[in-house]
């Protein structure tokens, strides 16, 4: 197996719970440490590979590293354990799944949510698994065994599920979102290490926590680093499986092509850049729009400090916030191929603003 996909396996199957990011963070900078010259790492972890650093002009490439998660609310005396949601995490795909939750005193421990079996459920008029109702499982039989497992209120909990493939054209797993934004961003700064470009500005690649929760990374780390362009990257909804209304959330389709969105926070120029870069090098792209805000680290940068121009490169997936994300294999080098070209071909200096 290729050192980047013995990262992108290592990388993935690894747990970064918003809040808790630092363990894939150090897995992702000790991946990038031989393709760049300096890091910055902020207080709350957001972790920054630094190419050419020093000049007057300067560009983001952005993904988010943290997955959506599990906290310990409560604890019944009989030892079951009740949660609460760190990030969007879905209560509908809870039960049967196993869990780790980890532990300052013990590592990792074992859970599953439980559920009851169909056979004792009250037919048509069942509950369905909400906050109110999921619960897990430690194999306790009291809340004191519980507390001794190092188990305690605030204890963050992860879906157990790693990245495997599918029919050889797709990866699947949990944490896709976005870590295989980090994974395709670091590929882009290998890219460039091994084919010795010099980029004529600097370049700041960020992998930054708590998107999850409202974009907090990013909002954090735009401030500290000011860049003059933000490109970034995370998952959009492939649309073609049953169940999605296209006519409300757009025609999208894994194995077409990055997504790029218009929106009031992309900045327009910037968009037509990379259509444009797109269409010269031969790489499909597919298009969406969003009303508002685009709800990625998009909107951060854009809005930081006097206004960055910023723009959206979405990788489309199906199934998000479950174990089973999948994206296709094609797109996810597309995405790459992609940022590389734009970097080339962006000038030091360049101005994207309307009115000159």
């Amino acid at each position: 197996m290729e050192k980047n996909i013995e990262f992108l396996y290592k990388y993935l199957n690894n747990a970064s719970p918003t809040g808790f990011e630092y363990p894939g963070q150090q897995i992702w900078l000790d991946y990038i440490r031989p393709f760049i010259d300096e890091t910055i790492i902020d207080n709350y972890g957001t972790a920054v590979g630094v190419i050419n650093p020093g000049q007057d002009y300067s560009v983001a490439i952005e993904a988010h590293a943290d997955e959506i998660s599990w906290f310990v609310n409560y604890i019944t005396p009989e030892g079951y354990i009740y949660v609460i949601r760190n990030g969007g995490s879905d209560h509908q795909i809870a039960p049967s799944m196993r869990v780790n939750l980890h532990t300052r005193k013990n590592g990792i421990v074992k859970g599953i949510f439980g559920w009851p079996a169909i056979h004792v459920r009250n037919g048509e008029k069942e509950e369905a698994p909400s906050l109110k109702n999921i619960f897990i499982d430690v194999g306790a039989a009291t809340d004191v065994e519980v507390a001794e497992m190092g188990i305690h209120v605030g204890t963050v909990i992860t879906f157990e599920d790693g990245l495997t493939e599918l029919n050889d054209k797709f990866y699947t797993g949990r944490a896709l979102d976005n870590r295989m934004g980090g994974y395709m961003i670091a590929e882009v700064a290998r890219k460039l290490h091994e084919n010795k470009i010099k980029l004529p500005f600097t370049l700041y690649v960020v992998n930054a926590v708590q998107e999850e929760i409202g974009l907090r990374g990013a909002e954090m780390i735009s401030r500290q680093l000011k860049p003059d362009v933000a490109i970034v990257t995370d998952v959009t909804h492939d649309t073609q499986s049953p169940m999605y209304d296209k006519k409300k959330s757009g025609d999208v389709a894994c194995g077409k092509g990055p997504t790029v969105c218009y929106g009031p926070a992309v900045q327009n120029n910037l968009l037509n850049f990379i259509i444009d870069t797109a269409e010269e090098k031969g790489i499909p792209i597919q298009r969406q729009a969003t009303s508002r805000s685009t709800g990625t680290d998009t909107d951060a940068f854009a809005y930081s400090g006097e206004g960055v121009p910023s723009a959206l490169m979405s990788l489309p997936l199906k199934y998000m916030h479950t174990t089973v994300e999948t994206v296709a294999k094609d797109d996810v080098n597309s995405c790459i191929d992609l940022f590389y070209e734009l970097l080339l071909k962006l000038e030091a200096g360049q101005d994207f603003k309307y009115i000159k």
